[in-house]
């Protein structure tokens, strides 16, 4: 049993598939499928259901999974401690970012540390809310952008906290409202992100408190064609008002939306056990140092 092979076998489970896991640990289709066949062999128990082009976990394979995240990621702890001893010359930012709002977030942040830590290479990964939190599970990034509550288990570095708000056609027949909550909208179709960010949860938890069942007619990781979809009148969204005012537009009307509990609270977070490296200390430093300097976090 080796590095290699786990990485493999997390990725097929990861990724749904054999092909899919082949791009992501950059080996050819039957090299992925070989090493799950050996790790299957040396544990002497089908780790996987094979039905059709899904894979489905037996119930060895859920342990070996869970253990084998466990393994990869001490094994990235220990890269990490033998790198600090090259302190800040050399060594890699591993961070995982979701899709929306890291542009207006980070953009300046990464050119600053790029300047002041011109040897250190930075590794970005980018997917939704649940991916991230596997990939900080496993030790594959330093540091995750999450919106909070994060799980138990994590630290977090709080970065921003917007209010959401409401997205409406400008022919919308609510769209002069000073302000507006789910119960006005409860008969107007809800554009939402697509499945796997976090921030799908926060607006339906909010619907349900409220009695409301949305019908969600369109999902997109685009924020641009989701505005875009709202100013064709195909429904309503909702942004973290910082987004929502850099994409506004003559097509839409943007209202505060009257909700508790749905802002959009973005924070850095780590593994509590894991060993930080100093790159990743660097970044929290400078995300400090931003905060500091408007008065709010970044």
């Amino acid at each position: 049993m080796n590095l290699r092979t786990l990485r493999a076998f997390v990725e097929v489970v990861r990724q749904g598939g054999f092909s899919q896991a082949a791009e992501v640990v950059s080996l050819t289709q039957s090299t992925v499928s070989k090493a799950v066949k050996t790790l299957e062999d040396e544990l002497g128990t089908p780790l996987l259901n094979r039905l059709g082009h899904r894979n489905e976990l037996t119930a060895a394979g859920e342990i070996a999974y869970r253990r084998a995240l466990v393994l990869l990621a001490e094994h990235n702890d220990l890269v990490a401690e033998i790198n600090d001893l090259r302190g800040l010359k050399r060594g890699v930012l591993r961070i995982g970012l979701p899709p929306v709002g890291c542009g207006v977030l980070f953009a300046t942040m990464f050119a600053t540390y790029r300047s002041r830590y011109p040897d250190i290479d930075i590794e970005l990964t980018e997917y939704g809310s649940k991916k991230l939190r596997e990939c900080l599970e496993a030790g594959e990034v330093d540091l995750a952008a999450l919106l909070l509550p994060v799980d138990e288990g994590f630290d977090y570095q709080p970065v921003r906290n917007e209010p959401l708000i409401a997205v409406l056609p400008i022919s919308h027949p609510l769209a002069r409202r000073k302000r507006i909550d789910f119960t006005d909208l409860a008969d107007s179709p809800f554009i939402l992100f697509e499945a796997g960010f976090a921030l799908n949860a926060k607006i339906l938890t909010a619907c349900e408190r409220k009695g409301v069942t949305p019908k969600v007619t369109a999902r997109s990781g685009q924020i641009d064609f989701i505005v875009d979809l709202v100013a064709a009148g195909l429904g309503v969204a909702f942004l973290p008002r910082m987004l929502a005012h850099k994409h506004q537009h003559a097509g839409i009307a943007l209202i505060p939306l009257d909700e508790p509990h749905t802002d959009w609270h973005i924070a850095l977070a780590w593994r509590a056990s894991a060993h930080l490296p100093p790159a990743a200390l660097a970044w929290l430093e400078l995300a400090s140092e931003h905060a500091d300097s408007t008065g709010h976090p970044v």
